[in-house]
């Protein structure tokens, strides 16, 4: 059940129109219904602009917002009612619901876009719109345009600047209102029962889609009814790939699995990953790298605050995973210099972490004038350090071999700190064990 109030979209509407003046217009699209081979259609996922500025879940439509528009200034093209297609696939808000439900202005059939669109853009000097990521808006646009262009000597004004919609979106999606905070937690606490159900359940012997099936059955049990992204489920050596998605192996005595799943509620995302001993018990080497990834990861969240650069994570995770594997005998040389020479690479290969929101990896730029941007309150990131050290690593002694770790948690900036909005999952190697050893 959607927790952001319609009034909530609404403000977010005027803050654009606020911001792009009387003389522009915005143009922003919904995603298209896909269907597969035969019957039925993918799971539909709304694009997540158009989703902030409507909370409309339908496919096929358009949101413009004109100021000054004899309309007024929110008007919504989308499919029309149609009582044979909802019997097949479900109820349509249809035009009346778009203005009672959606708050629209006013609303049209999504066939009738093209027909409105060249008065819409009469004398309107700048349009915004999603440039380059809808081939069919931007050839209707510039149709559009071209017809417009042809009545100047009647004195009509055509629109002389187009610009991206998406940074401005992306600047305000950054900060979460209290509503979002609200639904992210909805989507975190989801995926932290789920990841303690997984925890739970593994043995050896397992598939690891069996693990996946435990994650989702709590990612629908709790409402969100697709996860974030593909859950990687990787044992043993696939806990060394990144973005490891075919979960069909078998878990193995012995070795660790990496879990990085997240479920998805009312489109906003959560991202944890945790990294456990498939048999309940690590093992000396297992035990060092996931201790060492851990302290990075803890260090790098105490540290997090309004004012503190988003880099200055990367860089205190860079030197405490360096300096431990130097420890461990796995890199060798002199600190400075392996962090100058960014050595962790080889075996840390991306970053601290990322924007979490509508989107897993959420919209907002990283650096501002080539500086890397302070942390703000109300942003929400994740943290995951991890190490990955792959078999037959040149000059890595081999009982270090297959050992992949990653933990994640989502991390919500406050007014003096932060908050980790995904606790409660066994994280320590004492914890885990403990708990992985109840009920056995």
């Amino acid at each position: 059940m959607p927790l952001i109030p319609m009034q909530e979209y609404a403000a977010r509407r005027q803050r654009v129109i606020d911001q792009i003046g009387a003389d522009s217009i915005v143009i922003v699209p919904a995603n298209n219904e896909v269907t597969r081979t035969g019957d039925g259609s993918y799971y539909f996922r709304q694009n997540s602009n158009f989703y902030y500025l409507t909370g409309f879940n339908e496919p096929d439509a358009v949101l413009v917002l004109a100021p000054g528009y004899e309309d007024g200034n929110f008007i919504l093209f989308n499919r029309p009612r149609d009582p044979l297609m909802e019997i097949w696939n479900g109820h349509r808000a249809g035009q009346e619901g778009a203005v009672k439900e959606f708050g629209a202005d006013a609303a049209y059939p999504i066939d009738e876009f093209y027909d409105h669109l060249p008065t819409l853009l009469i004398n309107r000097k700048r349009v915004y719109y999603p440039v380059g990521r809808d081939m069919s808006i931007d050839e209707v646009l510039m149709e559009s345009v071209n017809t417009l262009r042809s009545k100047v000597r009647s004195g009509v004004a055509v629109p002389e600047e187009f610009h991206s919609i998406e940074p401005m979106l992306h600047e305000m999606r950054l900060r979460k209102s209290a509503a979002e905070i609200t639904t992210m937690r909805k989507a975190a606490n989801a995926s932290i029962t789920a990841h303690k159900r997984a925890m739970k359940a593994c043995k050896p012997g397992m598939h690891e889609y069996e693990l996946e099936a435990e994650l989702m059955y709590e990612f629908y049990r709790h409402g969100c009814r697709t996860p974030a992204y593909s859950s990687i489920v990787g044992g043993g050596k696939n806990g060394c790939i990144l973005h490891y998605i075919t979960n069909n192996e078998v878990l193995k005595d012995g070795e660790l699995v990496l879990i990085d799943a997240g479920g998805e509620y009312d489109y906003y995302a959560s991202d944890i990953t945790r990294t456990f001993p498939i048999n309940g018990k690590f093992t000396e080497p297992q035990k060092q790298i996931y201790e060492l990834v851990l302290k990075s990861q803890l260090a790098a969240i105490d540290m997090i605050r309004p004012g503190v650069p988003f880099f200055d994570i990367q860089k205190t995770i860079h030197r405490i995973l360096v300096k431990g594997l130097i420890e461990l005998g796995i890199l060798k040389g002199d600190l400075e210099t392996l962090l100058e020479q960014q050595a962790i690479r080889r075996f840390y290969m991306h970053n601290s972490g990322h924007w979490l929101g509508l989107d897993t990896h959420d919209a907002g730029v990283y650096k501002i004038n080539n500086e890397w941007r302070p942390l703000e309150k109300n942003f929400v990131l994740t943290v995951e350090p991890g190490l990955y050290i792959q078999a037959n690593s040149e000059g890595v002694d081999p009982k270090w071999w297959n050992i992949g770790v990653r933990i994640e948690d989502d991390v919500l900036v406050t007014e003096s700190g932060c908050e980790v909005i995904t606790p409660g999952i066994p994280k320590t190697v004492a914890e885990i064990e403990a708990f992985m050893a109840e009920g056995k």
